[in-house]
Formats: structure tokens, sequence, C-alpha cells
């Protein structure tokens, strides 16, 4: 075996591995704050797949889409992902009634994919009612 190869395959596991433990999900437990929806790349395996995975982030302290997408490309990149933002919106999450609103978009990055993040908060939130709407900003 030869070392490069030997390099190559722990590099796909780790990566693998790294892109497993990506939460799907991180958001704000209350309140009506920015979202963005995130692709999160890992290294391209030999036969030229790139894994990835779709992720949903959204929080109040943050003022601008653009802060959210800092803040998870600095996270991805220290454990070599590579991240590209699909788009934004806001969310509106009440945990009382069990119950979040997926709406707007972002005038940075364009609209996400209003569907997607709710299959996504779906993985996270099984029990809640979560609605889309394009209205809104």
């Amino acid at each position: 075996i030869n070392n490069k190869a030997l390099v190559g395959s722990r590099l796909l596991k780790m990566s693998a591995k790294d892109l497993a433990d990506v939460p799907l999900v991180d958001i704000d437990p209350q309140g009506i704050y920015k979202y963005i929806l995130i692709k999160v790349y890992g290294k391209e395996k030999s036969n030229g797949d790139e894994p990835s995975i779709k992720i949903v982030r959204g929080y109040a302290n943050c003022e601008w889409h653009a802060d959210i997408y800092d803040r998870v490309q600095a996270i991805c990149k220290r454990t070599g992902l590579d991240t590209e933002c699909l788009g934004g919106g806001r969310i509106e999450h009440n945990p009382d009634k069990k119950y979040i609103k997926v709406y707007g978009h972002s005038t940075g990055f364009g609209k996400a994919d209003h569907l997607e993040s709710k299959r996504i908060l779906l993985t996270e939130y099984k029990d809640y009612e979560i609605e889309t709407s394009d209205e809104g900003y």
C-alpha cells in the first residue's frame, strides 16, 4: 500500500465522519430571527462524488444572514468542510405551541427553499407544526 493512497482513504473516512457529526439543525429555542439553509460538503471521493448534507441555522443574536453564515463557515472550515449558502429567510419559533413558521427571504443570499428547510427542521422537531410561506420579510 502506498502512503498517498492510505492518507487519501484516511481523509475520506475523516471527512465522512466530520460530515456525519454536523447537526442538521441548530436554531434558537424561541423567538423570531433570521435563518439560512446551507449545503456542507465533505472531501471529494475518488469516484468524483462529493458527499454533502443540507443544514438549517438560525440565531437571534445575528443581525444579518451573513453573520450566521460567517459563524457556520468558520466552524466547518476548522474540520476541513466546505459550505455554500443556499438562501435564507426568517423563522418564528414558539416552543409553547410547538410551532415553527419558515418564511421570507435574505436580501444578500436570496430565498431559501423553505420546504427543504421544513423537511430538515422536522428531523429535530418531529412533534411540531411547521408552516412555510413565501410572504413576509
